[in-house]
């Protein structure tokens, strides 16, 4: 979770509420914390790969497992692209697409190589995530330029707005899905993943506000919403602007990471659903010695390299917004069946997540909902003809 997400959805999010966000921000958090205690319930009730794909055919019935693997490998698609491109826009906008290109390559290499490679690397990357976002808030609050009065103007954006920037926060938040879909290779994972999921959210949630703070504080909304590297923006503002330098490898490792793990979590939906013919049969094969779905890491990498050459940054977030709370809403029906013995959390966790995500779908942006209400539909009607032949 932490990582591209906070890098790249600022400005978007600034766009649409102005001081708002901050709102926004509070918003998406609750809702996915919803989501993390239904997502960590079910994991512990079905620790393997596929995450709501299971949880929904499982719990709802074949057709919404369906459905929510679909959105899930759709929209994360496009987040896997709009990653990417963050990558390109922190390290060299003017090589942004080739640069992208090749971090999708060589990150779908790394995962290739097997899980605990994959879990290593991960670590070191939030290390050094972690110091370049603390940079962000020293160079963008101390800096000289920061003001409390850019705070102010809370609602700015109306409630629309503030709704609307919360669906695209969501975006930085959606990291703990990943979690319970590499159920399969996590020790102990009844025990593990649902711990894991509600203490990272936390911790992100705490993170984020520091950031958006410091940064709304130093440029005001209306400069992070014109740039494509906003916490640059806010740091390049002061008298700390040296730091600059630091914040864009930040950023640019912050999305290599995320892209990293976001890549897995694709791959690992993908075979789930190939293993139950969901999906193209070939996906569904295990390397002999590495023990990873290989095909389905592979087919994973060229899509996302694919659509990093065609689509656009913003429009992508949106996209996979909208996919990904689809997703969330089965997460937490599915979790509200769940017999009482299996309910960690009180059951109306669940129906204010189903709400929640809901609610910000429909707020997104109108071609963000047009087109994610299309790809669904699509997947619908595939499925209606495929099991109407067989």
């Amino acid at each position: 979770m932490i990582g591209a997400g906070v890098f790249a959805a600022v400005g978007p999010a600034a766009e649409a509420a102005g001081s708002g966000l901050l709102v926004g921000l509070a918003i998406a958090a609750a809702v996915a914390y919803c989501n993390a205690t239904s997502s960590a319930a079910l994991a512990a009730v079905y620790p393997a790969s596929g995450g709501t794909y299971v949880y929904g055919r499982e719990r709802l019935g074949p057709f919404w497992g369906y459905l929510a693997g679909w959105g899930f490998v759709v929209g994360k698609t496009a987040s896997c692209a709009a990653i990417a491109l963050t990558v390109g826009a922190y390290a060299a906008p003017t090589w942004q697409r080739p640069i992208a290109v090749a971090a999708v390559v060589v990150l779908t290499a790394v995962n290739y190589l097997g899980i605990r490679k994959t879990a290593v690397l991960t670590r070191v990357i939030v290390a050094v995530v972690v110091t370049a976002l603390a940079l962000v808030v020293a160079g963008a609050a101390f800096g000289g330029t920061a003001s409390a009065d850019r705070l102010r103007d809370l609602d700015a954006g109306g409630v629309d707005g503030i709704l609307r920037s919360a669906g695209l926060l969501f975006f930085a938040f959606a990291g703990y899905a990943r979690i319970a879909t590499l159920g399969e290779e996590v020790d102990d994972p009844a025990r593990t993943i649902p711990k894991a999921i509600p203490r990272a959210l936390g911790i992100t949630l705490v993170v984020y506000a520091a950031v958006a703070i410091s940064a709304l504080a130093a440029v005001g909304p209306d400069a992070l919403s014109r740039s494509d590297v906003p916490l640059a923006t806010a740091v390049r503002s002061g008298d700390l602007d040296v730091l600059v330098p630091a914040v864009r490898i930040g950023g640019t490792i912050a999305a290599l990471g995320v892209l990293l793990s976001l890549i897995a979590g694709v791959s690992r939906t993908a075979f789930a659903m190939a293993a139950d013919r969901e999906l193209p049969g070939w996906l569904d094969a295990v390397h002999p010695t590495r023990r990873i779905p290989h095909r389905a890491e592979l087919a994973a990498g060229v899509l996302i390299a694919l659509l990093v050459m065609a689509t656009d940054l913003r429009g992508a977030i949106g996209f996979s917004s909208f996919c990904v709370l689809t997703y969330y809403a089965i997460a937490n029906v599915s979790a509200w069946t769940l017999p009482r013995q299996q309910r960690r959390w009180p059951r109306m966790l669940a129906a204010a997540g189903v709400v929640g995500c809901a609610t910000l779908a429909f707020t997104l942006p109108v071609s963000s909902v047009v087109a994610g209400t299309a790809v669904l539909a699509v997947g619908a009607l595939i499925w209606a003809v495929r099991h109407r032949q067989g």
